[in-house]
């Protein structure tokens, strides 16, 4: 019951925020960021990131909120339906969101959607479950069940927020199905239909229902999505068709690192050619966009780490002149924007950030 209540007040929350009264005008100029871990806002590891984007071309940081467990990591108001769903990996969220503004550096709150052990944890009703209990993946993730409006609102609710505290832009990331989930559905228990149409529809509303439901705050919209459906009509087992998603946002991340790609664009190894991957990804991505009446800016996820896993002959090692030859790439084809994707918040030193 108590659960029950404290989700209901979530959804008073969504229809109650009072706007802001007078929104920060949001950069006109290129975003140029880079992912930061809810644990690297503090400390050495957050003063070392602070100086690389006060030090270079960069100006933004994309920063989770709503981490791939489903935690929000910081503690909100008492009042906050989310208070036990927080854990206070950002210590002070006011102080880190004066330091970003006082650095002109632009705030990009990351909020995983549908991979969220938490809410799965909380409510196996909202999830996939089997016999055996929660249905998880074989690292252990368990997804809620993007059919359920509850969940749809439960996200937005979070993702206000960051709204809060100061974010101008909210990025969903894993707004999708799991992966092969074609393979496995009749083996779960889930409310919901049972077609890749209605997969793709589904996923598809609710980046339309977020951004509306975001837009009168004045924030920025944003999606991250897999590199492989831009060259595909659209990918029914996960649910994303890249157009449909790009019609209702403002910016669209495609996570376009070499190393996740397979004989692509006919190359058959395409994380030894960074800038030739990327010059070809971009191609298409530009085609199908120009196809939209209103195309959202193009931010792709850049690749900064080394893809060791491939094996020998099949990885290089990527530093400076790695990431040059992706951002010279995606700028030869009039991409402006990007961001950049390593795990441990280690990236390359001496990067020239605009290498054109």
């Amino acid at each position: 019951m108590q659960k029950m209540v404290m989700f209901m007040i979530a959804l008073l929350t969504i229809s109650t925020l009072s706007p802001p009264i007078a929104n920060a005008q949001l950069n006109q100029v290129p975003i140029r960021g880079i992912y930061v871990k809810a644990s690297s806002t503090k400390g050495a590891p957050f003063q070392r990131l602070l100086d690389l984007v006060k030090q270079t071309d960069l100006n933004a940081m994309v920063i989770d909120i709503k981490d791939d467990h489903g935690n929000l990591t910081f503690t909100p108001a008492k009042n906050s339906p989310y208070l036990a769903a927080s854990r206070p990996y950002i210590s002070d969220a006011n102080s880190l969101m004066n330091t970003l503004a006082e650095n002109n550096i632009y705030p990009i709150a990351r909020i995983v959607v549908f991979k969220d052990n938490v809410l799965s944890s909380t409510h196996p009703n909202w999830s996939f479950t089997t016999n055996r209990g929660i249905w998880r993946n074989s690292r252990g993730d368990a997804f809620t069940n993007p059919y359920q409006k509850e969940v749809w609102d439960y996200t937005i609710g979070m993702a206000l927020e960051a709204v809060k505290i100061g974010f101008k832009e909210i990025q969903f990331d894993y707004v999708r199905f799991p992966e092969k989930f074609e393979t496995f559905e009749g083996a779960l228990q889930y409310t919901g239909k049972k077609d890749g149409k209605d997969r793709v529809d589904t996923v598809t509303a609710f980046v339309k229902y977020a951004s509306e439901k975001l837009r009168p705050y004045g924030v920025k919209v944003s999606v991250d999505t897999f590199g492989n459906t831009t060259i595909i009509p659209e990918a029914p087992g996960i649910g994303q068709n890249f157009s449909k998603i790009a019609q209702h946002i403002d910016v669209i991340s495609a996570m376009i690192y070499p190393s996740h790609w397979n004989g692509n664009f006919g190359i058959a190894k395409p994380d030894l050619e960074p800038y030739r991957l990327v010059g070809e990804y971009a191609k298409v991505e530009k085609n199908r966009l120009n196809q939209l009446p209103k195309p959202p800016t193009s931010r792709p996820w850049l690749q900064d780490f080394t893809a060791s896993w491939l094996g020998k002959g099949n990885y290089k090692i990527y530093g400076k002149k790695e990431i040059e030859d992706q951002i010279r790439a995606l700028h030869e084809q009039g991409v402006q924007e990007y961001l950049l994707w390593n795990a441990a918040n280690v990236y390359t030193p001496n990067v020239d950030y605009t290498p054109f």
